[in-house]
């Protein structure tokens, strides 16, 4: 696949992650309106982040990482029994070690909250609400597991665009669950919870029968001795922590944010969504895209095809990094008044959860260098490079989490939640900072000419897009003061302002679309 080839994929992938994350965003504001800020959303964010952390591991994240090259090198092989052998016994593995951790979680639940948020062992009720909700989501991980691997396949046969759609079925099965099915229970956010297990049911229904129209749909196997599985386990082994460091760093976040006061969960949920939304559409697809690119060209020993794809890849991040990170970060409060602030979800809310998206958008740069960053080593079947890199970023963020968050959480300052967010920010940073220089000391690769000018051009725009938004925002005024619509219609005119001028001031010094495309 040529460059312009990966563009493409990567268009397709960015276009099916829209719809999902419109559906998301929608699935938030409901759940703002009829839950708001507090213990009960406090509690689901913590349940539902110990499988998602998880899914990291099992699912998208490292197992991913570990079987796309192997997948792909079967496939240059171009032997049909071998890949079908391969795959299958990989499911059977993968679907027995997915339900024997979703059944000790389950079982487990009550002392898996008391190490995640020991804050709320101070608070019974909550405790037990949270331990509750996690014995419902837990099963959730073997679904979106199997998932993965449906979609993992499909992707390394260019098929993008259905596993890039799944999660908006994700998204409507939690609205729907939310609408209807909460005002019938006695405790109604429940319903959130049972709303994300059907949703990996019907994701599994929908991709588990697309791999049988490549011939590929699997019938489990279990040998665990079998080569591809030892070979796919010994890869991904060191990934465990390199591929989920993002997540890592949420869950130290959760640890500190359970000690802080109730809502502090909450406000970084929301804040995280709105970071998670130029992550999917750009960072994971460039990552979900460009990974089996690698991958072959890996295999095939063609060095300039690989490092022309990493070099694109690395300019395309920083091309969208930069100006997303600093669109959301100024227009952090009137996203949180116009998406969330209204029914449960109060002023002083939108406030908190302003402030943390604000230091959480720092890290966004660092999040989607670190995604194409890590592609280029599984492509090469180097896991322990970036497990090295995982784990020095992860003490790097508990250092920094305890430096900030400790002097706010013992002077009662509000927004001490903030300080968790701005770690985990500086920590995205340093992860994307330690796998460029272990990439640059471990290998031949070296950029293209003319990185200089495309830097010197993204901080050109950047200040554009920042007069922009700026102005755009003095001319508004208070936010609070239109109505819901008009809220919705100014900050997509803000939004197209900052993206106008930054696309205006990118073409006026000198940058072309087709660059895109590549060499």
């Amino acid at each position: 696949m040529k460059p312009s080839g990966l563009l493409r994929s990567t268009a397709v992938f960015s276009a099916m992650t829209l719809l999902s994350r419109i559906a998301g965003f929608v699935r938030d504001m409901v759940q703002a309106n009829l839950f708001g800020a507090g213990g009960i959303v406090d509690a689901f964010a913590v349940a539902y982040r110990i499988p998602n952390y998880l899914r990291r591991i099992f699912a998208e994240g490292s197992f991913a990482s570990a079987f796309v090259p192997v997948l792909s090198e079967l496939r240059q092989r171009n032997d049909p029994a071998v890949l079908k052998d391969f795959l299958d016994h990989v499911a059977g593995a993968l679907c027995a070690t997915v339900l024997v951790v979703s059944g000790l979680g389950m079982l487990a639940a009550p002392l898996v909250v008391a190490i995640i948020a020991p804050g709320s062992l101070d608070n019974p009720e909550k405790f037990e609400l949270t331990a509750h909700l996690l014995r419902i989501v837990f099963p959730y991980l073997a679904l979106v597991s199997m998932t993965a691997l449906a979609g993992a396949v499909l992707n390394s046969f260019q098929r993008f665009a259905l596993p890039a759609v799944t999660p908006v079925l994700h998204n409507l099965a939690v609205i729907a669950a939310m609408l209807w099915l909460s005002p019938l229970l006695d405790v109604p956010i429940t319903a959130l919870a049972w709303g994300v297990l059907a949703a990996g049911v019907i994701q599994l229904m929908l991709l588990w029968p697309a791999m049988g129209r490549l011939g590929l749909r699997p019938r489990l196997r279990l040998k665990l001795n079998h080569p591809g599985v030892r070979r796919v386990g010994t890869l991904m082994l060191p990934t465990l922590f390199s591929s989920s460091v993002a997540q890592l760093n949420l869950i130290v976040g959760t640890m500190f944010a359970s000690l802080l006061v109730d809502g502090s969960q909450s406000w970084l949920y929301y804040s995280d969504r709105l970071v998670e939304f130029p992550l999917g559409l750009f960072g994971v697809a460039l990552a979900t895209v460009i990974l089996p690119h690698l991958s072959r060209r890996s295999a095939d020993g063609d060095g300039a095809g690989y490092a022309s794809a990493l070099d694109w890849g690395l300019r395309t991040v920083l091309l969208l990094a930069v100006p997303a990170a600093l669109g959301l970060a100024l227009l952090a409060e009137p996203l949180s008044i116009t998406m969330f602030e209204r029914g449960e979800f109060v002023a002083a809310d939108s406030r908190m959860t302003a402030l943390s998206l604000v230091a959480m958008s720092l890290g966004i740069p660092g999040f989607m260098a670190s995604k194409v960053l890590l592609s280029a080593f599984y492509a090469r079947q180097d896991t322990r490079t970036p497990m090295r890199a995982a784990v020095k970023t992860v003490l790097i963020n508990v250092a920094l989490t305890a430096a900030l968050v400790t002097p706010l959480w013992l002077g009662a300052v509000p927004g001490a939640h903030a300080g968790i967010a701005l770690a985990t920010g500086l920590a995205g940073l340093a992860n994307a900072w330690l796998l460029w220089s272990a990439l640059k000391r471990d290998s031949d690769f070296t950029l293209s000419s003319g990185w200089s000018r495309h830097l010197l051009r993204i901080g050109f725009a950047s200040a554009a897009l920042a007069a922009a938004v700026l102005l755009a925002n003095h001319l508004i005024g208070d936010w609070r003061a239109w109505s819901g619509s008009m809220r919705w219609a100014l900050l997509l005119a803000a939004v197209v302002a900052g993206a106008a001028a930054y696309g205006l001031a990118l073409l006026a010094s000198g940058w072309r679309p087709r660059e895109l495309r590549g060499p």
